[in-house]
């Protein structure tokens, strides 16, 4: 019998005819642009970051993909419309999700720690990562979902009612909703409510920029050092996301980085070795670096767990390197999950999952050698 081969969901659209010339070469998605029902017009907001091209195309200019997007036709995200030349956000104040989460699960350890983040997501992504717990709402189209009707003040509003400091954008990607977390983190700024970006790091130097006048912190997803990880497993390039973590470094926003490691594709010793010695290189010691354990999701049901022996051989290779912040993730109750003085060995933060147990860090200092400990402790 011969063996099935699997097939994405472009190429099965491909196969049956429905994918035109025009969407493979430009990037932009097979799903062919119809209105909005009439109550989400109100949603379909000019796109901040394109360039406008002959023939009423358009070209993205948000992500590295940089989507050359026909007329009636969406970008790879499939939140992003070209209307008679002009391009539109259709996920502006149109959430999809919203949680109250501890800032802990974002991961952020060195923000707040013990506070809340009123935290949201609209559908869409930019890369289609295989393991994707999100992946319900992420490949997804706006019109296929409920939504919330939440603008940015609302949503300043909500996250005041709900005693949360911060505002998160997560769980999808909010590099697709740019837009609406721009104008919902300068909202929240004029308020005193702070915000936080929970991201692939897939985006361009000006939008990012941009956001970085309002944001004030950024958690990266990096999800491996090779190109050949980010070609096959994510359907994205790895240069840009070590672009915009050089550019958050130059911008001074506080950052922290996730990597998932993931059995047998990106977890060898070399791979945990020229991770640290990149951050340690371009962003310095001081850059929080979670492991994260890998669970079977998506399309990727076919590994087992990450063995917590692999994220430990990670956290010991990458502190050998010189890096001070090495944390295990999705392993409740792990040492690894605590804060530790890199210059005394001092407990400052003891962690069980994402409880505080103990905080002694006293006004940003470790209260043992009074050492420096970089972070947003306020």
């Amino acid at each position: 019998m011969a063996e099935k081969k699997q097939i994405n969901r472009r190429e099965f659209l491909e196969s049956c005819g429905i994918l035109t010339g025009a969407a493979i070469i430009s990037g932009a998605t097979p799903f062919a642009a119809s209105s909005l029902p009439a109550k989400d017009e109100k949603h379909r907001v000019e796109a901040r970051w394109y360039e406008k091209q002959p023939h009423k195309k358009v070209k993205c200019k948000l992500c590295p993909r940089e989507c050359v997007v026909d007329d009636r036709e969406r970008g790879y995200c499939g939140v992003r419309e070209n209307w008679n030349g002009v391009y539109y956000t259709l996920v502006h104040s149109r959430p999809c999700t919203y949680h109250i989460d501890p800032i802990e699960k974002k991961p952020l350890f060195h923000f707040l720690p013990g506070t809340i983040a009123y935290s949201l997501a609209t559908v869409g992504c930019n890369v289609d990562c295989k393991f994707c717990q999100n992946w319900q709402i992420s490949q997804i189209r706006p019109e296929q979902v409920d939504n919330l009707n939440l603008p940015p003040e609302k949503v300043v509003r909500e996250a005041r009612r709900a005693g949360a400091p911060t505002i998160a954008y997560t769980y999808t990607e909010p590099v697709v909703f740019s837009e609406y977390m721009l104008d919902t983190a300068a909202a929240g700024r004029k308020a005193g409510v702070k915000s936080v970006m929970i991201s692939n790091g897939y985006i361009q130097a000006e939008p990012m920029t941009d956001l970085c006048q309002v944001l004030d912190a950024v958690k990266i997803d990096l999800k491996a050092i090779t190109e050949k990880f980010y070609r096959e497993v994510v359907a994205g390039e790895l240069k840009p996301v070590l672009d915009t973590l050089v550019l958050l470094r130059k911008l001074k926003m506080w950052t922290e980085i996730v990597y998932l490691v993931v059995p047998t594709l990106n977890d060898s010793d070399a791979e945990f070795r020229n991770l640290a010695r990149w951050i340690r290189t371009n962003l310095g010691k001081d850059v929080p670096l979670h492991f994260s354990r890998f669970y079977p999701q998506y399309k990727l049901q076919n590994l087992p767990p990450t063995p917590v022996k692999t994220l430990e051989r990670a956290h010991d290779i990458c502190q050998a390197e010189g890096l001070h912040y090495v944390y295990i993730g999705n392993v409740p109750g792990h040492r690894a999950e605590s804060t530790y003085c890199p210059y005394c060995s001092e407990v400052l933060i003891r962690r069980r999952g994402y409880l505080i147990l103990e905080n002694r860090i006293v006004d940003g200092k470790c209260p043992n050698c009074q050492a420096t400990i970089p972070g947003i402790w306020h």
